[in-house]
């Protein structure tokens, strides 16, 4: 976790970018629309003159004059010279241009590097075959590089020979096209392993089809997880000793895992909304006119929300003495001006932040007029995903700046996820499963999941990480939140007797035993609470809550979703337990309260828009899940369904199957006993009304405490039974375990 904080605080204090800065520098030139238009329009109109000339179409004296000048100064150069022109003047007038081309800082610093070794490039041989005299006579004509290529090429050629001249043409071009080009040699070298990786998959293929072979999944390499990293990043039991003496059935199942090949590649990216600069107008001219200056010096573009960063400017005021005190503006003028903005933008709904967490501004979200989606596998991919250094790790999604955000699942310990209907709730449970299988085998995993709307979870059915199949009906669920409830009873009991605190220290003791088995974590999973909470709210807030408080050192964690966001279905007990949710979008600020226990939900835009908050966050962070098709979940349910094996097939019946029946009786029974204290007397018809049953059932219980010694025997005429003195009977035990039933 302090890593984690660590790694937000730098991102967060890390100075501006190159574009950050670019358009903060255009921000503050301050041109208006109509000026940059025109300064755009000379430059294109003088580039179209200039290829006129230079075509010789027209036989203008001026024409030919000029074209004349910048053949003697650029030689062949000329062309590229007049295509930068009308770039530059097609991006001064059409600023919504950032995705064709991307012509930021960058670019053009490498368009101008690639343009001077065309020079020398187109030059050199002149100089290098007839001297430099000969290459100046060559440049006068309008040859070669011109002026510019004569005196680069001279110096270059002459002064540092031939080969180090070349080598140093050869490396500048590389240069010049890395800084042209959107891409990394990071980028170059995973598209490199991306075709070595694809081509090994056809070939091996191609051979198993030709020699009559089943097609297996080939395992992938070591997984992310247990590559080495360096001693001062992990712990002394943080070693490789443990994975070495694994049983051999857990070497077995634990190298077989998912390729990200299953999921879509990301698409590239296309924000809709770039016109930034008349948007960063419209927001200082809207606070100026409200005479709240305001400055955007931050700009951050997001797949939904583009994030404008506020410097609050000074405004002036009059003391009582005369004197003209200059105060800084108050960041609630800011946020009180939330609705302007947003009419001034049409746009909306829009968020302020205020301030943003680690740096000092104000952060004012506006809405992408084209959405980008994030797709799984482009998060599983990135350096964040990896950086987590955990089997639990989930991808949450990417940020107002775009950058991914993945947690860890066993350090939260327990996740709440709500929002309205249709906001994204079913979508990032998937990509929470999904994530999960990615990264486990059903040797370190087992899953439970709750699905009362019967068709959201039904697709991981039959893969062998289930305990058992999805529980869709609902006299079922109570029976298997007692059946965790009992799990984590039972592994406190095995923590108890090894002497080790957690789930971790326990698999590392048996790991160097061979007569045990490691345990799995325990992950389960519930849809829809408020429908649960609507058949049977005690027993289910009484097994959530016991789970949530204790679940955390046996490895037993609690994922759940609902839409309905009232303090019915999250109530205060279930509330405390769950320091790490998630709100989609809702309907008022008041279910975001419950929720977040702040407002800041009902502006989001639905779709995935989300805030996470976690224990270790101040603020909450507003991300774009990650979306998960049907068709990826189909072909990762579909390889671990391959991956099965016939013992593990077999037993398909749920293990609290059985105890459902005997666990209400036995709670029935208890609930008599507890109405029976302090009585001298009890009826059949007493215990009908009390517990709410009929005749027959209220009689076996009679019959029940007759036998165990509670009451006596029936003295007929309607009189009831005494009451006995219940010697060994723990009422007070009782009483916690089933709080609410009064004994009178």
């Amino acid at each position: 976790m302090s890593g984690e904080r660590k790694g937000r605080t730098h991102r967060a204090k890390q100075k501006p970018t190159l574009e950050q800065r670019w358009q903060a520098w255009l921000a503050g030139w301050n041109l208006r629309p109509v000026q940059r238009e025109v300064v755009g329009g000379l430059l294109l109109a003088l580039a179209a003159l200039t290829i006129l000339g230079l075509s010789r179409i027209s036989s203008g004296a001026v024409l030919a004059w000029w074209a004349t000048v910048l053949h003697r100064l650029f030689g062949l150069g000329a062309y590229p010279v007049t295509l930068a022109m009308g770039l530059l003047g097609l991006q001064l007038v059409w600023r919504d241009l950032r995705e064709w081309p991307p012509l930021g800082p960058r670019a053009w610093v490498g368009l101008e590097l690639l343009l001077v070794l065309f020079l020398v490039a187109a030059h050199a041989p002149e100089v290098l075959q007839s001297g430099a005299d000969e290459a100046f006579v060559a440049a006068e004509e309008g040859r070669g590089g011109g002026y510019a290529g004569w005196a680069l090429a001279v110096p270059l050629m002459e002064g540092l020979g031939v080969v180090v001249g070349s080598s140093v043409l050869v490396g500048g071009l590389v240069v010049g096209l890395g800084l042209l080009l959107p891409l990394s040699w990071r980028d170059v070298q995973d598209w490199g392993q991306r075709q070595r990786r694809r081509t090994a998959a056809l070939i091996s293929r191609w051979q198993s089809r030709r020699q009559g072979t089943p097609v297996v999944p080939k395992p992938p390499e070591t997984p992310w997880w247990e590559e080495p990293v360096e001693p001062s990043k992990v712990t002394a039991r943080s070693t490789t000793k443990p994975q070495k003496q694994k049983t051999a059935k857990a070497r077995a199942t634990d190298g077989i895992l998912p390729p990200l090949d299953l999921l879509d590649p990301a698409s590239p990216r296309s924000y809709g909304d770039t016109d930034v600069r008349r948007k960063i107008q419209v927001i200082e001219e809207t606070l100026t006119s409200f005479g709240v200056p305001a400055r955007v010096v931050e700009i951050n573009q997001g797949p939904a929300v583009t994030q404008f960063g506020l410097d609050p400017g000074f405004v002036e005021r009059r003391a009582a003495d005369g004197q003209v005190q200059r105060q800084r503006v108050r960041v609630g003028r800011i946020a009180s001006l939330v609705d302007d903005l947003s009419l001034a933008l049409a746009a909306a709904p829009l968020r302020i932040e205020a301030p943003v967490p680690g740096r000092s501004v104000v952060g004012l979200e506006v809405p992408n007029d084209k959405r980008a989606l994030v797709a799984l596998r482009g998060v599983m991919e990135a350096a964040e995903f990896r950086r987590v250094n955990a089997r639990l790790a989930i991808a949450l999604g990417e940020d107002v700046a775009g950058h991914p955000m993945a947690v860890d699942l066993g350090v939260m310990p327990h996740l709440l996820i709500a929002g309205a209907t249709g906001s994204g709730k079913s979508v990032c449970i998937n990509a929470v499963i999904c994530c999960l299988l990615f990264n486990n085998s059903p040797a370190n995993l087992r899953m439970l999941m709750v699905d009362p709307k019967m068709v959201e979870l039904i697709g991981y059915n039959d893969i062998p990480h289930l305990l058992a199949p999805v529980v869709v009906a609902m006299e079922e669920v109570v029976g298997a939140l007692a059946w965790v409830t009992r799990q984590m009873d039972e592994r406190y009991q095995l923590l108890h007797a090894a002497g080790v605190r957690n789930l971790e220290q326990y698999n590392l003791a048996v790991s160097r035993r061979k007569d045990r088995e490691p345990l799995p974590v325990l992950v389960v999973f519930i849809d829809e609470l408020a429908d649960l909470m609507m058949v049977a709210p005690e027993e289910i807030e009484r097994h959530i809550c016991r789970v949530a408080q204790m679940g955390r050192a046996t490895g037993i964690h609690l994922v759940i979703a609902t839409q309905r966001p009232s303090v019915d279905v999250l109530t205060g007990l279930i509330k405390a337990n769950f320091p790490a949710r998630i709100s989609f979008a809702v309907t008022s600020q008041v279910d975001s309260r419950v929720i977040l226990d702040r407002g800041g939900a009902e502006n989001l835009l639905g779709r995935g828009d989300m805030l996470f908050v976690a224990p270790h966050l101040s603020a909450p962070i507003r991300l774009q899940g990650c979306f998960v098709s049907d068709a990826e979940i189909e072909r990762l349910a579909g390889f671990w369904r391959s991956q099965r094996q016939a013992d593990e097939q077999a037993d398909t019946v749920p293990p609290w199957e059985g105890r459902e029946a005997e666990n209400r009786a036995d709670d029935l029974l208890q609930k008599a006993i507890l109405i029976s204290r302090g009585r001298d007397r009890i009826s059949t018809s007493f215990i009908q009304r009390k517990l709410n049953l009929g005749f027959p059932r209220a009689a076996r219980l009679m019959d029940q405490l007759e036998e165990e010694g509670l009451v006596g025997p029936d003295e007929g005429a309607g009189r009831g039974r005494r009451v006995l003195s219940g010697q060994g009977i723990d009422f007070d035990e009782i009483d916690e375990r089933l709080p609410g039933v009064e004994p009178r």
